[in-house]
Parts: C-alpha cells; structure tokens; sequence
C-alpha cells in the first residue's frame, strides 16, 4: 500500500488588523516570559521536536511554496527546508543558551544566556519556507517569541512553515503562542511588527532591509548579493564549470548567494565556454544580449517576472529561442559598469561572462562588480589550492564577507556544506559594507544577550631578584671568580665614572680579571646624570671590543648607565622613546623589551648605599635634549649578578652618604605602601627602614664605621630587591622631575619630599586610591603605623604613630645634614614657580605615580611641591 504523503494543516488565529497585531505580540510577550523560564533540557526537547516536524513537511511545504509563488523549483527547495531544519539542528543541538554557557573559574568569570524577547521576521518571497524554518527554529533555540511577516506573494506557505513549527513546538512543552504572525502582510503591518519588536531578522530586498534599520530597534539585515566568480588559469575547468552551473540552477538561482558573474582568463577562456556549452549552457549571440538586457531590468529594477525562472522560460519572455532544457543563459559581455544590465544581482539562471588577459585584471572586474551591487555579499575564485598568494590577493581585494574558494557559490555561502566551519544560515550578514550590523553568517549568538559576571580576581605576583646576590665585606674576589670557574667569560667590559677610574676603584676588579685571563676594556666616560647621548658612546665602544660580560661599578648612575649600554649592545635597533612608554601594569605594556643576556652576562657593582639598581630592572636616563629624565623599568634590565662589598663603599663622602641613606628609607617606605606590596616585599622592606634609623647616623658621623657601612649596604639592597617587585609612589616620581628641573641629587630631591607624601597617603579617606587588583581599599595609615612600630616608635593609635614615624624620619634628615626645603638650597623661587606646572604634569605621569596607594591629582602633587618648596 502506498504510503499517503503528509499534509500541511490549516491555519488558525488570524492576524489581519493592527489592534489584532497589537494584542497578538502582547500575548507573545507574556509567552516569552514564561520561555525564558525554560532550562537548557526542556529547551532541547522543544528545539528537536520542531526541526523534526519540518524535516518531515518538507516536501509538501516545498510545493506550497512553488505554487504559490510560481518561482523556484520544487525538488531544490525541498532540499532548503530540509538543510534548514537538518543542518541547523545539527548545529546547534549541543549549544547551550540557557543560563551558564561559559565559565571560568580561576579567572572568576561567568557567561549567561538571555533571550532578547520579541524577535520579528520579514520573510522574502524568493525562500518562503526554508527561511520562516531556519528564524522560527533559531528563536526557538534561544527561548525568543518571533513574529512573522511574510511576502505578500508567499505568505500562505510562509504561514505554514511557521504553523507546523509552532504545533510541534507546543506539543514539546513551549508556550502557546511562541510563534505569531500577520495573515493579511502590508507595509504598515511589517513596519508596525519591526517597531514594536525587540529585534528584527530582515531577509529580503534592500528596501526592506534599509526599513528594518531605520526602525529605531536592533536589525540583523542581509545585504544584496552581486556574486562575482574568477575562474583563473590553474583551475580544474570541469570541476568549475560543474559547480557553477550546480549552483546558479539551484531553486532557478535564488539563493542571494548564488554567481552572478564569471571572469575568465584569456588563456583558458575558450576552453571554459566549450566546458559550459557542453554541459547545457546557452550562449547569447550579440542580438540575442540586447534583448535579454532589456528582459533582466524595466526601469532600473530588477524584473520580478524572471526571478526563479527557468533559462528557457526567461528566454521566451526576452523573445529568444533556446533549448527547453537549457541550464544557464550566459550573456559574454565587456562593462562591468552598473549601466550593464548583466553586470547585476539576477536572482536566476542568467549569468554575466567576462575575458581578463590577466589576473589582476580579472580581479579589478571583480571588485568593481562587488562594488556596483554586492558590497559585503560574497566572492567566489577557481584557482589551483597551492597558488597560496593569488588566493590571499583575491581575499584582500574582495570587500565580502564570504569569500569561497572553488565551491559552488549557492551551496557553499549558506555554511557547512561545502566547509564544515561556515556556519549554517539563510541570513547572510554582510557587514557595514553592505550597511549590516553582522558580518558573517547570522545563527543564535546573535539572538542571545551575554551577561557576562566577573569577579574580582588578583593578579599573580612575583618575587624577582638577580640569579645571584653576593654580600658581605670582602666578597668581590670570590664572586669575580664565577666569571671564568663557572660561567667561562673571556671579554669584559667596565662601566664606571671617571671619578672612581681615576681614584683606583677599577683597579681590584682588573687585577682579578688579570689573575682569569680575561680581558678587559674600561668606559668610564659616565656622568652623574647619565643622558641618552652618553650611554650610546658607550654602547659604540662596547660594540667594538664585544663582550661577553659587562661590568657597572659606581652609584646608580654608572649602573644605569651600563643597563642602557646593555641594551643597545645587544640590541641596537631598540628605540629609546619605546623603551620609555609608560605603562599601567608592566605584564600588559604596549611595547615588549628584547630579551637580554644573549650576548653578554651582566654584572652590577654599588660603591654607594642608595640606589639598589644592583638588584633593580630600573634605570633612570636624561634625555638631553630636553632635560627630562626616564625611568626605564623591565625585568629585561634585571643585573644577573649583583657584588655588595662594603669594601666598595667605605670612603663615600658625607654627602653622598646622607642623600643616598635617606633615598633608600625612602625606597623602602614606598615598596611597603605600594598597592604591590606583598608579603615578599614587606619583611625586606621594614628590615631595611630599621637599619637606616640605627646605623645612617653612625655612617654620616663616622665613614669608616664598618658595621654600619654594612648595615647601610644591606639596607640599599634589601630596599632594592623590595620595590624592584612592589614598585615606588609619588615621592620618587615628583623626586624624579625636582631633579631633572633644578638639578638637585636624586637622594636630597626624595628626602625633600618624603614626609610631606607620608602625611598625603597617610589619608584614611583619600579624594581616590590606587587602583590595583591586590588594594582592596585604603589602609596607608596602618601600613605605616606597621613601620613605625617595627623601627621601635612607641604609640597609642596608628594616626600616632604616623605622626611619630613623620618625626623621627625628620630628625634623621637632620641628623644627616639634610635641609628643610627645596629654597634653601638655592632654588630660585621665580624659576621654580615658572616650572611648577610642567613638573607636576610630569610627575603625574611619571611611571612610578601608578603604584602609589593614593591616586594623586595634579593640584595634590603641585601643593606638596609648594609645601617642599617653602618648607611648610
């Protein structure tokens, strides 16, 4: 017994008035609420049940749709309904779109799901059902109400298609109602529909597609499509020809996607018309071309009598004879202009063929033709696959969102065909070129909301240090002896000053040297305040002898001087104006410093105790040209051996002992109310606060005190190993720019300053605070309060003790010969006032501002300037 073919039932609910409309959506409304309630299984459940009701009615909605519309072909759009029920099903049916859809716990972020509520759908009349299937199933997925208006050509089948989804949907478990539409389609109805929605889905003419986006609401829009093919002369003609026949004759070549345009290369071109002939195509000759351009447009539109037509039957209204069977009418035409009337979207078995001598002639055809219809659409190119840079120039020059590669056009555009990647869809985004919000293929990420819930997460930190610190009275010789015992170093080159050159400084280091058999090469051209200019003198002379170890001896400006030096050695082609860029956090910066050591080992001598640049990836650099100074800051620039031998530092003078001793109190006091301070940096942080209280006055008094030169060298470099990972504040940034403007040591500048930016963080309610991941809200007070304890102030209450720590910082200044203000020391006041301004404004900017645990604007740090200037 023959099995009887399934029937379409009939429609019921009708939606013919504008207050009927209006109740319908609002009714919609209060069923997609209850939708949104639905969990992932219940919404699988309904997903499945109605992609499989589809799938089952796909021949009779096929029909309907023929039928009606009189365009098409019924055995291709069988296959349509079925790719849009089977493949998006296919897609999908494992994505989730309720609730948690994605989740990251280590990173504490959280993505949900939500419907975005009233979709409506205009639904054209050249893919009546296959659409209405795909938008209904994709709304059905993402627990969104949708709302039909069909063409008024197709809106029986449209209907249909959208009533059996419906049923089998509501037999699932959906609400009733999910899915609406208008029985009786106007303008006025579908402009009411798209208003009153939260999105619109517009597939259709660009008439409509422009009134989707000018509804005032959120429009997923498709763009015309203008098809352009490039048959170049590595291609397999026959697999070509195939698949472009294939394609334009699927449905009479209404898929948007579909080829409207072949350009083939002169050398091949005779070979593919034969292919084309034989294979069932006709050839226009010249008078027969004139009367099909007059047939493909009437007054500039497209002529809606041939959209979906056969070949012959589009022939026969042009008045031209062919074959009853032919395949493609092909007219072989010269002007890619829009006044050539085969240079359009045809939306049937009418193609344009053009002659190119060569392929970038071919592809200006193409672009041109992309441009005079079909911007953002698709591009189609047969070429052999391993001519990887034709293929790569083709993509480039085509401005469209698909861009196929020896794949019929129709099949492939649509997704997962012909690649299995390309999402399936029958809504063709094309981008702002083709005046559309999406620019590929559109599917239920866009008919979803994200909400995206972030936790507060910390950043991972770090402990850096150099891979080998050695201390202690005496221990250059022995550390010297790793350079040849260990690590086989056979060139140095010292970096120094010519102060501590010419007073023997250099001579232990290179009678050791000597004893290893290494040779050596001295710089010791360094200034105070190391420029640009000067470490490029000495990157030149290092670039002559070729090291393979570097050796910085002196204060903070000879081992500075030497990082930069190193730099430039072994990467001459860095720019010091990127190296400079500021950053937020040093993980995220925009420019990425080269790797380091390479070349040579670095190896970092202090004869002072201040700077810690030993174990620091700081450096400080003058650009002379305008006086500024840099603080360079990389990891790249941590030393990889850092020597601390107080040997090195017993006969600084009391100046430089009394600047340098309060830079590194300073050091550790900014380390420890960094918004980076760790449990690392703390303990190193306080120890070296307590040995500058006890022994800087010792060293100040009396030089030759070994004990507290060793302290004091301890103190700079636990100082340095602490904000070299939890970074300085403010003190240091204003101390850079004081010092820079009016040339004052870098020490002074910071002692200058120091208490005044105490009392500033010290704030227990700031204007703002620092803005760290790890600073979960301003607690400066009792930071400090931590180290006035642990240096031995006794206190009733934190504010006490801030206000004692304060006292005893300024009794140490004094202690150490340090003035009161910024005038006494011989500032011009006009001067510094004339300069205020720019010295804030870079202080403000300057790298260490960030760390500092109250974020500081420029009237805060232009006050304490005037506050250091007049010793207030």
């Amino acid at each position: 017994m023959a099995k009887k073919e399934q029937s379409v039932p009939a429609v019921v609910n009708s939606v013919d008035s504008v207050e009927a409309l209006e109740a319908k959506m609002q009714a919609m409304r209060e069923a997609q609420k209850v939708f949104a309630t639905f969990s992932q299984e219940q919404v699988d459940k309904i997903f499945y049940e109605a992609a499989s009701a589809a799938n089952k009615l796909r021949i009779p909605l096929a029909k309907m749709a023929v039928k009606e519309t009189g365009m098409g072909v019924v055995e291709d759009k069988v296959i349509k309904n079925n790719y849009a029920a089977e493949y998006i099903y296919n897609a999908y049916k494992d994505t989730k779109t309720c609730g948690v859809v994605e989740e990251d716990k280590a990173f504490g972020i959280k993505k949900l799901a939500e419907p975005i509520g009233l979709v409506a759908a205009v639904i054209p009349t050249t893919n009546p059902t296959s659409t209405a299937i795909f938008k209904c199933l994709i709304c059905l997925k993402t627990r969104n109400a949708i709302i039909i208006s069909p063409h008024p050509r197709a809106k029986n089948c449209t209907i249909e298609a959208a009533k059996v989804i419906l049923e089998a949907a509501v037999k699932a478990g959906a609400p009733e109602g999910i899915i609406g539409w208008i029985d009786v389609p106007s303008l006025d109805m579908t402009n009411l529909v798209m208003k009153e929605a939260d999105i619109i889905l517009a597939t259709g003419g660009p008439g409509m597609v422009r009134a989707a986006y000018s509804s005032g609401k959120p429009a997923l829009g498709v763009g015309a499509g203008n098809t352009p093919v490039i048959i170049d002369d590595t291609a397999d003609v026959k697999m070509a020809v195939s698949s472009i026949i294939h394609s334009k004759t699927f449905d009479n070549g209404m898929i948007c996607a579909s080829e409207q345009s072949v350009t083939v290369l002169a050398s091949i071109y005779d070979e593919v018309k034969k292919e084309f002939e034989y294979r069932g195509c006709y050839f226009l000759q010249p008078n027969e071309i004139e009367k099909v351009r007059k047939t493909i447009l009437i007054n500039g539109s497209l002529n809606a009598k041939i959209v979906g037509q056969s070949a012959y039957t589009i022939a026969k209204l042009a008045g031209v004879d062919v074959p009853k069977d032919t395949k493609i009418i092909i007219g072989e035409v010269e002007s890619v202009d829009i006044r050539e009337e085969f240079a359009h979207e045809k939306l049937s078995p009418v193609l344009a063929m053009y002659k190119a001598e060569t392929f970038d002639e071919a592809l200006a055809k193409a672009e041109r033709l992309v441009a005079d219809g079909g911007y953002g659409h698709t591009a189609s190119l047969y070429i052999n696959v391993n001519e990887h840079e034709k293929i790569l120039k083709h993509a480039e020059a085509m401005k469209t969102c698909r861009i196929l590669t020896n794949t019929p056009s129709s099949h492939g555009g649509i997704g997962d065909l012909y690649n299995f990647k390309l999402v399936p869809s029958l809504t063709l985004g094309c981008g702002s070129w083709g005046g559309n919000s999406v620019s590929e293929n559109v599917g239920v990420k866009h008919l979803l909301n994200i909400k995206t819930v972030a936790e507060r997460r910390e950043n991972m930190l770090w402990f850096r240090a150099p891979e080998k610190v050695y201390f202690k009275k005496g221990c250059m010789p022995v550390a010297l002896n790793e350079l040849k015992e260990v690590l086989g170093k056979k060139r140095a080159f010292i970096v120094t000053d010519s102060f501590l050159y010419m007073n023997g400084y250099t001579k232990p280091i290179t009678d050791k040297l000597d004893e290893l058999g290494i040779v050596y090469q001295c710089f010791s051209n360094v200034q105070p305040d190391p420029t640009l200019a000067n470490a490029q003198e000495g990157a030149k002379a290092m670039t002559a002898f070729q090291p393979d170890v570097i050796i910085a001896l002196g204060g903070g400006s000879a081992m500075d001087a030497g990082k930069i030096m190193w730099v430039m050695y072994e990467h001459p082609e860095v720019d010091f104006q990127d190296m400079a860029m500021r950053f937020i956090d040093i993980r995220k910066r925009v420019y990425t410093f080269p790797k380091m050591g390479e070349k040579a080992y670095f190896v970092a001598i202090p004869t002072s105790s201040g700077t810690g640049s030993e174990v620091t990836p700081f450096a400080v650099i003058t650009d002379q040209e305008t006086g500024v100074k840099y603080p360079l800051a990389d990891y790249q620039l941590l030393p990889n051996m850092a020597i601390v031998d107080t040997d090195n530092m017993m006969s600084q003078p009391k100046g430089l002992t009394s600047a340098s001793g309060v830079d590194v109190l300073t050091h550790a006091l900014e380390a420890y109310a960094s918004v980076m301070a760790t449990d690392y940096t703390d303990g190193l942080a306080l120890k070296a606060m307590k040995n500058v209280f006890e022994y800087l006055p010792t060293c100040y008094n009396d030089g030759s005190n070994v004990e507290a030169r060793s302290k004091m060298a301890d103190a700079s470099c636990l100082a340095g190993m602490a904000f070299a990972n939890a970074f300085l504040g403010v003190c240091h940034s204003m101390a850079h720019k004081l010092g820079a403007f009016h040339h004052l040591p870098h020490g002074i500048a910071n002692a200058l300053l120091i208490s005044l930016v105490v009392e500033f963080n010290a704030e227990e309610c700031p204007r703002k605070m620092g803005t760290f991941s790890q600073y979960q809200y301003p607690h400066t007070r009792a930071r400090y309060a931590e180290c006035a304890r642990f240096v031995g102030i006794q206190a009733d209450n934190d504010e006490d003790a801030v206000k004692k720590l304060i006292e005893k910082i300024e009794d140490l200044k004094a202690a150490v010969g340090v003035k009161k203000s910024i005038a006494e020391y011989g500032v011009d006041e006009k001067y510094f006032l004339d300069t205020l301004d720019n010295m804030v404004e870079q202080a403000f900017d300057d790298q260490c501002t960030g760390a500092n645990p109250r974020y500081p604007l420029m009237s805060e740090i232009k006050e304490m300037y005037l506050r250091a200037y007049y010793g207030k």
